[in-house]
C-alpha cells in the first residue's frame, strides 16, 4: 500500500472523529437540562411518613399568624380554621385536599421554547437566585455594590451557559433607589439578557400591575403571556417560623390572578428561625409550604406552583448562616425526598459559598450542595452558580465556572447505565485476545467519548510540563476573559427595536439602548 494512501481503517478513523466534532443534538449529550435524579435518599421512608405526618400536626396545632384580611377570607372559606389568637389552622383533611388539586405537572416557559423546563418527576434543572447586595469584583479583590449593569450582565452570561438552566434573579440593583423603578427595570434587564426562564420577586403589591403590563408587552399580549408565562414570581409568603409575611402575601395573590407561576419560598435558618435538628428545620418548612399550597389552591386550582423548601443552615457557634455546608446538602436533599414524596414541582437552594471569592473553598461548598441536590432528584437546584458570601456576593467569573462544576454534578445524576453494550464483553474480548491490548481506538471508546464524557470549558486538566509550557493558565483570568468575550457581544435575548422603544416610552428604563 502506498504510505499517502489512507487505509480503510483510518478513513473510517477520520469519519468518526469528524462526526464527533459536530454538534451533538440535545438527545445525545452526555448531559442536559431535566435529567431524572432521584438516586440519593438520606431518608428512609419511614422517616419521610414521620415528617410528613409531623408537618399535618403543625399545621393543625399551632397554625400560621398574620396573614392579610384577604388571606384570611381566602383560606377561611377554603376550610381552614381562624382562631382567637389570630392563627389560621388547617385541618390535614383540607391539606390532602388541595394536594389533590396540585398541579403536578408544571412547565418553566423560556421567552424560547427549547428552554422550557419539565418539572415532572425527579428531572433535575440548576439555576441562579438570590438576592445579592454586592458584586465580588475579582480584580480589584474586593466587594462593590450591585448595579443594573450587573444583573443585565449576569442574564447575558446565563443566557450562553449549557449547564445553568434558569435565571432567577440574583442580586438587587443597588443603584435604582426607587422601588417600583427597580422591579420594573430588574425585569427588563434580566428578559433582554435572556431568553431561558426567569424568576423575580416584586417589593410591594402595588406594583405587580405595572410589572404584568410590562410582561405582557414584552409576551406580545396578555393572552400570549398566560399560554406561555416566561417568568415567575419568587415569593417568601411566608416569615419563619409560621407567619405569613402580609404584603409577599398579597403580591402572591396578584401574581396568581396575571397568570405567573409562583415559587412558594420558605426559607428558615436552622437554629434561628427554624428549629436547629435538620428533621425540624424540613418539618417547618414543608409545613410552612402546604400551607402556601393550601393559599394557591384556593385562589386557582391547579395553579402552578413550586413547592420552595429552603431552609438553611447557621453555623451554631456564631449564628452565621453556613450555606456551604454539608448540613445544607443535607438539608436540601431531605427536602428534595418530601417534594417526590408529594409527587410536586420542588426546589431549594444548593451551590452557596460561604467563601467571598472562587477559590477552593468555593469548590468544595459548591460541589457538595449541588451534587448532592441534582442526586436526590431536586427539580429546581436554585442558587447552584455565583453566590457567595453567604448569598452576599455574586460573582460573574464564579458563574462562568459554576457552568462547569454543575456540568460535572449532572454527569453524577446522570448515573451509570447498564446494557448489554456498555457490560462490554465483547469489547473486552477484542482487545485482549489477539487485539491491541487497550482500548484507546476501539469504536465504543470513539463513540461514547462525547455521549458519555462531559469535559470542561475552563478547568485545566494538563500535566505539569503542558502546563508550565501554556505560561500556568490561571482559572480566574480565563474565567475573567471568557466573560468579558462574552459581553462583548450583543445580547442574543435583546428585544425588537419597536418593542425596546415602546417600553422604553411606558417605563423608565435605565439601561442604555
Amino acid at each position: 500500500m502506498n504510505a499517502s494512501t489512507p487505509s480503510r481503517r483510518s478513513g473510517g478513523r477520520a469519519a468518526r472523529v469528524a462526526a464527533r466534532s459536530a454538534p451533538l443534538t440535545e438527545e445525545t449529550r452526555a448531559v442536559r437540562p431535566g435529567m431524572t435524579g432521584g438516586q440519593l435518599k438520606p431518608l428512609t421512608e419511614a422517616d419521610v411518613l414521620r415528617i410528613h405526618r409531623a408537618a399535618l400536626k403543625a399545621l393543625e396545632e399551632i397554625g400560621i399568624s398574620e396573614a392579610p384580611p384577604s388571606g384570611i377570607k381566602i383560606l377561611t372559606d377554603a376550610g381552614a380554621i381562624l382562631g382567637d389568637d389570630g392563627r389560621i389552622r388547617f385541618p390535614p383533611a383540607l391539606v390532602e385536599d388541595m394536594l389533590a388539586k396540585a398541579n403536578r405537572s408544571v412547565t418553566l416557559c423560556g421567552r424560547e421554547a427549547r428552554h422550557d423546563l419539565d418539572l415532572s418527576g425527579q428531572r433535575v434543572h440548576y439555576g441562579t437566585a438570590g438576592a445579592a447586595v454586592h458584586l465580588v469584583d475579582v480584580q480589584g479583590d474586593e466587594y462593590r455594590e450591585c448595579t443594573l449593569q450587573d444583573l443585565h450582565d449576569a442574564a447575558r452570561i446565563t443566557d450562553t451557559l449549557d449547564n445553568i438552566h434558569f435565571l432567577q434573579r440574583p442580586m438587587v440593583a443597588r443603584d435604582i433607589t426607587d422601588n417600583r423603578e427597580m422591579d420594573l427595570n430588574t425585569i427588563y434587564a434580566c428578559s433582554a439578557g435572556t431568553t431561558k426562564h426567569i424568576g423575580t420577586s416584586f417589593t410591594e403589591p402595588a406594583f405587580v400591575a405595572d410589572a404584568l403590563e410590562m410582561l405582557y408587552m414584552i409576551a406580545g399580549g396578555e393572552d400570549a403571556f398566560r399560554a406561555r408565562p416566561f417568568m415567575s414570581n419568587s415569593n417568601c409568603f411566608v416569615v419563619p417560623p409560621m407567619k405569613f409575611a402580609t404584603e409577599s402575601c398579597e403580591v402572591m395573590e396578584a401574581c396568581i390572578r396575571g397568570g405567573m407561576p409562583v415559587l412558594l419560598l420558605s426559607a428558615g435558618q436552622a437554629g434561628a428561625t427554624a428549629p436547629a435538628a435538620l428533621a425540624g428545620a424540613i418539618v417547618q418548612a414543608v409545613a410552612e409550604c402546604l400551607a402556601g399550597l393550601v393559599y394557591v389552591n384556593a385562589i386557582a386550582p391547579g395553579h402552578p406552583a413550586i413547592f420552595g423548601t429552603w431552609p438553611f443552615v447557621s453555623d451554631l457557634r456564631t449564628g452565621a448562616m453556613s450555606g456551604g455546608s454539608g448540613e445544607q446538602a443535607l438539608l436540601t436533599a431531605g427536602c428534595a425526598q418530601m417534594h417526590a414524596f408529594y409527587g410536586l414541582p420542588g426546589g431549594a437552594a444548593a451551590g452557596i459559598a460561604d467563601s467571598k471569592r472562587p477559590d477552593m473553598q468555593a469548590g468544595w461548598e459548591q460541589m457538595c450542595s449541588n451534587v448532592m441536590g441534582g442526586l436526590s432528584g431536586l427539580n429546581m437546584v436554585y442558587e447552584a452558580a455565583g453566590m457567595h458570601a453567604s448569598l452576599l456576593g455574586f460573582c460573574h467569573e464564579s458563574l462562568i465556572l459554576g457552568d462547569d462544576l454543575v456540568g460535572q454534578a449532572l454527569r453524577c445524576v446522570r448515573g451509570i447505565e447498564v446494557t448489554d453494550e456498555t457490560l462490554s464483553f465483547d469489547v473486552m474480548a477484542q482487545t485482549c485476545v489477539g487485539g491491541p491490548g487497550h482500548y484507546l481506538g476501539s469504536d465504543q471508546t470513539l463513540s461514547r467519548m462525547q455521549s458519555d464524557y462531559i469535559y470542561p470549558t475552563l478547568a485545566d486538566r494538563s500535566s505539569p510540563k503542558e502546563w508550565a509550557e501554556n505560561d500556568k493558565p490561571d482559572l480566574i483570568k480565563a474565567a475573567t476573559a471568557r466573560k468579558e468575550e462574552i459581553l462583548a457581544k450583543r445580547s442574543a435575548a435583546r428585544f425588537d427595536p419597536a418593542l425596546d422603544a415602546a417600553l422604553r416610552e411606558r417605563f423608565n428604563i435605565h439601561l442604555p439602548q
